[in-house]
Formats: structure tokens, sequence, C-alpha cells
């Protein structure tokens, strides 16, 4: 399991690296939960991204394939690829199975169209129905069927809540038991913290992603070593065969 942590600035991503994050996430926070950056800041966060660390960047929900085929043109900023780069495409507002298909598919066509090539990850929350979207599992068939590299199970409400007052442990283990069976990486979020650790680790995500809990004063503050090793530690050691996934 890799820790990736989500920076909003690239004054931030020291601090991130420092306490020991393996993938650092572009992501502007007042947003929403898939806020992206502006150009101008991805372009800083890249250029000062230590060699070899994975790159991932929100791209924002997206309810209509145009949509999501413009969001890629964030990635003019990143100069050069990463070792492993992704890009985060959400579906809040989108109600229709075959919607978000066509909606990662096309976010796939336009990723391979790149000449950065980002990997692909679909992104869904456990609280769907207050995001407006299909169902996390739904996701995974879609994601699936697009070509994705991979999914995320998060939270679209950034009230407090965790992951997992919205999910039971067992139905967030099917669901990573569902994506794996489809050869999609896995990867969870949603304001999950210290105190969540021993579950997580049970769950074993290939990735875990936090924010507010990386931060002093919580998502909207500034991301903190301290914190961000205190996360590394409880976590437990990343698995080196994971260093290999492009």
């Amino acid at each position: 399991m890799r820790l990736l942590v989500s920076v909003r600035s690239a004054e931030e991503v020291g601090a991130a690296v420092d306490g020991g994050a393996e993938i650092i996430d572009a992501k502007e926070p007042t947003r929403g939960s898939l806020g992206a950056v502006d150009v101008a800041e991805l372009e800083r966060i890249a250029d000062v991204l230590p060699d070899g660390m994975p790159l991932s960047v929100a791209l924002g929900d997206h309810a209509t394939p145009m949509a999501a085929a413009r969001a890629m043109d964030l990635l003019t900023a990143v100069a050069s690829r990463p070792a492993q780069l992704y890009v985060k495409v959400g579906l809040a507002g989108v109600v229709e199975p075959r919607v978000a298909q066509s909606v990662l598919e096309t976010a796939v066509g336009a990723a391979l169209a790149s000449a950065l090539e980002p990997g692909v990850i679909a992104v869904a929350y456990a609280d769907h129905q207050l995001a407006g979207a299909v169902t996390p599992g739904l996701v995974v068939d879609a994601a699936a069927r697009a070509g994705a590299r991979g999914v995320l199970l998060d939270t679209w409400s950034k009230d407090g809540r965790t992951l997992f007052a919205w999910a039971a442990q067992s139905d967030v283990r099917r669901w990573l038991d569902g994506a794996r069976s489809r050869g999609l990486l896995t990867a969870l979020a949603g304001s999950l913290a210290l105190d969540q650790m021993d579950v997580v680790r049970a769950l074993d995500p290939d990735v875990l992603g936090v924010r507010g809990a990386a931060c002093e004063h919580g998502r909207a503050g500034v991301i903190s070593a301290r914190l961000v090793r205190q996360l590394a530690a409880a976590k437990g050691q990343p698995d080196p065969r994971l260093h290999v996934i492009a």
C-alpha cells in the first residue's frame, strides 16, 4: 500500500515528501473533492517533484464526455512525464451507467492521445446519492470496460464524515475485491485519518489517499511533514512490487 498525499501548491510538496509520501497528488481542496489546481500551479508542482516520484492530478467531476476531454488539457502544464502519472476523473452528476462509461471512455481516449499517456483513475463516491452519481459498483464496471487504469473510492462531501460513515468495512472489501478481479489498481480515500489505519491496513488497497489528516488545521490547512510521517508509519511499509506500475 502506497501513501498518496494531496498538495495544493508547490510549497507543500517538500513537506509531503519529507514525511514519506509515495505519490504526490495535485488538488485544490477549496474546489471540492476532486478540485483541479490551476495550470500555473500544476506546472510549479511538477517542476519541484523529486525524480522518480509518481504524480497524480485531480481533474474534477465531469458529467459529459466533452467536459472530460477538455479537462485533460490541464496536463499541458507538465513538461515531461513523471515516472508514473495518473489523472483522477470523477462522475458526480452522472446517474446513467451508459453515460458514466462514455465519460470514462473519452477520458481514456484523451489520455492515450496525450504525449504523457497518464493512467486514468475513475473515482467512485461512497456517498454517491449526495453526489448524484452512479454507484461505486457501476463505476468499477464502467472503468474496466473503458480501459481505465484503476478506481478510487472516496467521499464527495467533505463534512468530516469518513469513508466508513458511508460504507461498511465489508462493503468496501467487496468493492476492492471486485475491482481487483477486473485487473484495476485500487485506492481508498475519504477523510481517512490515523484512527482508521488498522481498518485500511486490513483492507489493503494499492493506494491510500489523504489530505486533511496530513494538514495542520484540516484539509484547508497546510501539509505537515510530522503528520505525514505519522500516517506513513501507521500504514506500514510499501509493497515494492507496486513501484513497477506504469
